[in-house]
């Protein structure tokens, strides 16, 4: 993956990982059955900070997991290292209500 396209997407989330980090392999999957079951208009992209530096390099990303929400090319959530499943879903819904219910 080269590039995303923010501003050509209504909803993307972006989960940032690295090989090293045992929390990201658990933390995953998990993420995208939460995406594909309880909010199918959000697009899910993973990246590996790895094997693409200039990627971490454009959106900030110094350590890992990282998720950014974003919403009408807008970053409306960035969720850092410390964060549960929970936490993410439940602030990941309320804005996912405002727009598209």
């Amino acid at each position: 993956m080269d590039s995303i396209k923010i501003e050509n997407e209504r909803a993307i989330l972006i989960y940032f990982t690295s090989p090293d980090c045992t929390i990201c392999k658990t933390l995953k999957p998990k993420i995208g059955e939460m995406l594909a079951s309880k909010f199918p208009s959000l697009k899910l992209h993973f990246v590996d900070i790895a094997s693409n530096k200039e990627m971490a390099g454009k959106f900030q990303i110094f350590t890992v997991p990282v998720v950014l929400l974003y919403f009408e090319g807008k970053e409306y959530l960035r969720k850092v290292r410390n964060f549960s499943i929970y936490e993410l879903e439940t602030e990941i819904d309320r804005l996912y209500r405002l727009f598209f219910e």
